[in-house]
């Protein structure tokens, strides 16, 4: 199999615009102070558009994923050890990078708002769960405080397409041509993000000063140490659980051009010919690898599990809420796996996770989703080698439990 070579500067291109801006942002900051305050509409217009694109995206994305599925297909013994194999990950690297903030913790002296955060209304945790997951009124659903509800109400619209068969296919190919469309929206949107997020950031600095820097300093040091960590240490262990040392030596022989891959695409679609290439040298069985490293891609995230842990804690210790509550990690927990599965099939996914996290907290979303970008963006190349290799490793322990393999 082919794998293709890496263009650098085309995988990097809208990262380092963005990076760009918000560089020339800061200078303008710097430079102009509490002047600069004058193009703060900038980024609240770029924001405005990316809200309004959001709720009508993930509709769409949801919905006519699950509407398309074969309905014929069967969920085996090897799908269900995959999806076993998938949680069990995404869960114990949302749990890592929990343990890495509480050992390393982000204490924020910058409040960056002074609007006050949206309570979730009081009454028992049945109800508060019941208000989350589901509105009272069809309309309450276009609402990005609703993100939830409206997840899972695609979900549900989704399998019912499935099931009316050759009735509902114009209907299934609405659903596609409208997640079609509001792809290629939220691409238009998203080429305004150097400007906006600029914008956004020049204001910032302008009006806290060069201190502001130093709110991203410790989140991005715990959070880089956190995902190396995890990825020397944690793939060794499932290496040696799929299959001893014999597995671990065939694993880490094997893994220096998907790795390259990850980071030099950023992209874990990108990054599958090269996973699939190596699961043949490994001689993982060709019907184990070739289901679990394409579904992987898209749905399999351990970097991104972890970066919204991350994203959670900074907005947390920025707004001034506490972590430690058990219902707030559970929170947490199930966020990380919505993300993982939401995320993959949207461009620029990643925020529609932060956008359900701000959302369920109830953080005042103007002031949240900004920095939550500005992190994602500067935590995506590791995140993207942790999402992207985790498929190889994720393969091995499949095939070890499905087929019993031996390396």
């Amino acid at each position: 199999m082919e794998v293709k070579k890496i263009n650098f500067l085309k995988s990097y291109s809208s990262i380092l615009l963005l990076l760009g801006g918000i560089i020339l942002g800061s200078i303008l900051g710097l430079v102009f102070g509490k002047d600069v305050e004058v193009i703060k509409p900038l980024g609240d217009i770029f924001l405005n558009l990316l809200f309004t694109a959001i709720i009508p995206l993930i509709f769409f994305t949801i919905a006519s994923s699950i509407a398309n599925l074969e309905k014929t297909e069967k969920l085996g013994k090897l799908f269900l050890i995959m999806l076993a194999v998938f949680l069990g990950t995404i869960l114990i690297s949302a749990i890592v990078m929990i343990v890495a903030v509480y050992i390393f913790p982000i204490h924020q002296s910058i409040i960056i708002s002074k609007v006050p955060i949206e309570n979730i209304q009081s009454g028992s945790i049945g109800d508060q769960i019941a208000r989350l997951v589901t509105v009272n009124d069809f309309f309450e659903l276009l609402s990005r405080k609703s993100m939830l509800a409206l997840i899972i109400f695609s979900f549900l619209l989704g399998f019912a397409s499935l099931q009316s068969g050759e009735k509902g296919a114009g209907f299934r190919n609405f659903l596609d041509s409208g997640n079609e469309v509001m792809k290629q929206l939220l691409t238009m949107i998203m080429k305004l993000a150097p400007i906006g997020l600029g914008a956004y950031f020049a204001y910032q600095v302008g009006v806290f000063g060069p201190q502001l820097f130093g709110a991203y300093a410790k989140p991005l040091g715990v959070y880089y140490a956190a995902c190396t960590f995890y990825f020397f240490v944690f793939f060794s262990l499932y290496a040696l659980l799929a299959g001893g040392k014999r597995a671990f030596v065939v694993f880490w022989s094997n893994n220096i051009t998907p790795s390259l891959t990850a980071i030099g695409t950023c992209s874990s679609i990108a990054t599958i010919p090269a996973n699939l290439d190596a699961a043949e040298k490994m001689n993982i069985p060709k019907h184990v690898r070739n289901l679990v490293i394409p579904i992987g891609g898209p749905l399999h995230k351990d970097g991104s599990s972890m970066s919204s842990i991350l994203k959670i804690t900074v907005l947390f210790a920025m707004f001034g809420k506490d972590f430690t509550d058990p219902l707030t990690i559970l929170l947490a927990l199930g966020i990380t796996v919505i993300v993982s599965i939401v995320e993959g099939g949207i461009p620029n996914g990643g925020y529609i996770g932060e956008v359900l996290a701000i959302t369920v907290y109830g953080l005042p979303m103007e002031q949240a989703l900004p920095v939550a970008m500005i992190l994602g963006t500067l935590v995506d190349p590791i995140a993207t080698l942790l999402n992207a290799n985790g498929d190889v490793i994720c393969s091995m322990m499949v095939s070890r439990f499905s087929e019993k393999t031996k390396w």
